[in-house]
């Protein structure tokens, strides 16, 4: 024990003899990477050489970094996402993989989702929040505020030298929201309707349900009734309020986009409850699934088209945020008013001076594509934005991605898929599944096509109810053009060429959307008809404005 001990007495000063050089060792590389010479001295030329070589290495590796981080990133959080579902409802949860990559030999209609298994939400900033923290893009920001401003000027200096005055007169925009007392009136009529005959009808058909002798007689006449609310109430009444009292277009976009969303919240809130109804009279449960007034009311103001009993919430309400959005949302309605003072009146005011033609069309789409570009970021930014997160802010609402990165589209599936992800949502879970569910999953196309279809649709009633005439240029181009596009510029275009291409081709659609529905305006409004009929109504006016006077 004594020799052994005395051995390892021994053995410890060599020990620290090793660590000793290993410390040396190791300070060795530090002390030359740190440009440090022999005679103990900083070299400061060969340490700026490694920090610029450093910073250039870095400069070549984070354009890679960003590129992966962006690419991968929306997959991880998707998939944490659906692994997270699974995992809540025991690993049996149907998701839209399961549905697409299960078992060939069954169809669609034996594998269709059920409603708790649709969109999920989770707690999540908008992007535009997110990327205006970086200095680059908030520039971005101030260059279109500093455009408003010289827009401002213009219109000012303009008028001071024509009229030798300031002109401060918003004549445009008091005509575009006249008559505004009766479009809240509609709106007012709209939303107590929508929050009580829904409600009530729902509940009465499904405390009602189970206790029914005939059950099949008594979904159908509830379905009519629903039914008979949606075409009749919701969908006749706001229609005749806007045409019966020649609404200006800016009050009638208020009543009939309103008039729109109601009948989504409306479907949406029996679609997904429905399911829930029939499942407990099938398992012969006591308590009926109805959800609160409470829990309804809250859906009718929340910015989502898509119903739940509960969502993600915040803690606390930012009042700041929310002043910030609305002043912004009324800074857009200032900026679209000057775009269309200065770039789009003096272009369409004098429309039967000059005969139709193809030399004035296409010299009227190249003119119309500033502005046409300039309304919708506008639009985009207004409304999918600004109104939306002041709601989601006001009402605690946390999952706040209301779009998604749609200017980077490759392909127009993808933009369709990012550009409105309200809306998109709404037509991928109550249209496409459903129309998908119904042609089964080989003619995936006429679902599609379906889809298409009914946005189209919806998209030009809007536009003619709201313009107070039919001129269908709009569904031209979206069921036409866009279905095209849809298939040819499709998932699988990844280079940055077909994103030139796709704003390209946004561009010039705007362009025309803008020329052609500003034409027949303005030539609706230079060449009035006496008599107008239906035929009157349908006829563009702007291809023959020059002959009437």
């Amino acid at each position: 024990m004594v020799g052994e001990e005395t051995t390892s007495l021994r053995k410890r000063p060599s020990r620290s003899g090793e660590n000793f050089e290993e410390k040396e060792d190791e300070r060795k590389p530090s002390e030359e990477s740190l440009g440090i010479s022999s005679n103990g001295r900083i070299d400061i030329k060969q340490l700026m050489a490694k920090k610029i070589r450093l910073t250039a290495e870095a400069e070549e590796l984070k354009p890679f970094f960003m590129k992966e981080v962006g690419s991968h990133f929306d997959d991880f959080v998707n998939n944490l996402i659906e692994k997270s579902t699974s995992l809540d409802s025991g690993g049996c949860a149907i998701t839209s993989f399961s549905v697409l990559e299960g078992d060939k030999n069954y169809r669609a209609k034996d594998l269709r989702a059920p409603p708790e298994h649709g969109k999920i939400f989770v707690v999540r900033r908008s992007l535009l929040d997110e990327l205006f923290e970086v200095d680059h893009i908030r520039t971005i920001y101030h260059m279109f505020i500093a455009l408003l401003i010289l827009f401002i000027l213009s219109t000012l200096v303009v008028d001071y030298i024509d009229e030798g005055r300031l002109v401060l007169e918003f004549n445009l925009m008091s005509y575009a929201f006249g008559k505004f007392p009766i479009a809240m009136w509609t709106w007012w009529t709209m939303f107590l309707s929508t929050l009580s005959i829904p409600y009530f009808l729902f509940q009465h058909w499904a405390r009602g349900y189970s206790r029914s002798s005939h059950p099949v007689v008594h979904c159908l006449i509830h379905g009519f009734l629903f039914m008979v609310f949606l075409i009749g109430v919701l969908g006749l009444g706001p229609t005749y309020v806007a045409l019966a009292y020649t609404l200006p277009p800016a009050s009638r976009s208020i009543v009939i986009l309103e008039q729109i969303r109601f009948i989504m919240k409306a479907y949406s809130f029996v679609r997904e409850n429905v399911p829930r109804v029939l499942n407990s009279a099938k398992e012969k449960s006591k308590i009926v699934p109805v959800p609160t007034v409470n829990q309804y009311l809250y859906f009718l103001f929340a910015p989502t088209l898509i119903y739940r009993d509960n969502y993600p919430r915040t803690p606390t309400v930012r009042w700041g945020y929310v002043a910030m959005q609305f002043l912004q949302v009324f800074g857009c309605l200032f900026y679209m008013y000057y775009i269309f003072e200065r770039l789009c009146t003096p272009l369409f005011r004098n429309i039967k001076q000059e005969p139709f033609s193809a030399r004035v069309l296409v010299l009227c789409v190249f003119n119309s594509i500033l502005p046409g570009v300039l309304i919708l970021f506008l639009m985009f930014f207004a409304f999918l934005h600004c109104w939306l997160n002041a709601f989601a802010e006001m009402l605690c609402f946390g999952d706040r991605m209301f779009y998604r990165d749609w200017w980077n589209s490759t392909s127009y599936s993808n933009y369709y898929r990012t550009w409105n992800v309200v809306v998109h949502d709404w037509l991928y879970y109550y249209a496409y599944k459903d129309f998908l569910w119904f042609f089964t999953k080989r003619f995936k196309w006429a679902a599609m096509l379906a889809v298409f279809a009914v946005s189209a649709v919806v998209h030009e009633y809007a536009l003619a109810v709201c313009l107070n005439f039919f001129y269908p240029v709009l569904f031209v181009l979206f069921m036409f053009f866009g279905m095209a596009f849809n298939f040819i510029v499709n998932d699988s275009r990844k280079r940055p060429f077909w994103n030139v291409m796709v704003w390209t081709s946004l561009f010039a659609g705007n362009g025309v959307i803008l020329c052609f529905y500003s034409q027949e305006w303005y030539a609706r409004q230079h060449c009035p008809l006496k008599n107008p009929t239906f035929l009157d109504y349908i006829r563009p006016r702007s291809w023959t404005c020059r002959y009437v006077f």
